[in-house]
């Protein structure tokens, strides 16, 4: 399916504004849900209606009903990935007729949530592999340019492969059983 097309013009300000502060910085938010037993319901922006469910797979206590939040990740960074290959592609006056990511990740599922073999080892991904299918008038070469150009700006990819602050604590507003 042929992503729903943009024009360049539509582009320019969004382009514009990014460029005027460069250091802007936006707090994204999310709130999740537990629904029972290992099935979240996530919450983004003011958009109840569109919740994002996810569940464990069966071997995992979960009923399979969703996908993992891992899973999610990936879907995330596909997402992010196909939004920004798009855009680029847009800029550069590069039309495609179809787009599609597939998403590897290597996991340990071996000790889920630090339960079982507790030896230091590689937690989350150990790896992930992209691949970009992209029908488009340019030449291959342009082409992984401009997938290469969006893995550097992908804020999901950068997220990733970046290290990144990460803080979690306990609410002030505890419920004490």
């Amino acid at each position: 399916m042929a992503p729903t097309p943009i024009d360049k013009p539509s582009l320019d300000p969004v382009i514009a504004e990014g460029k005027a502060d460069p250091a802007a910085v936006r707090t994204l938010q999310c709130r999740t849900v537990a629904q029972g037993r290992l099935s979240q319901l996530n919450y983004i922006r003011d958009l109840p209606s569109q919740s994002v469910m996810e569940d464990e797979l069966e071997g995992l206590l979960g009923e399979s009903l969703a996908p993992n939040a891992s899973e999610a990740l990936l879907a995330a960074l596909g997402s992010c990935l196909s939004i920004g290959i798009h855009a680029s592609a847009l800029a550069q006056g590069i039309p495609i007729r179809s787009l599609e990511l597939n998403l590897e990740a290597d996991i340990n599922m071996k000790s889920p949530w630090g339960s079982g073999d507790l030896h230091p080892k590689t937690i989350g991904f150990e790896s992930v592999r992209v691949s970009v299918k992209v029908d488009a008038d340019a030449s291959r070469k342009a082409l992984a340019t401009l997938v290469k150009h969006t893995v550097l700006w992908s804020p999901v990819a950068n997220t990733l492969h970046n290290p990144v602050h990460l803080d979690v604590a306990l609410a002030r507003s505890v419920v004490v059983a």
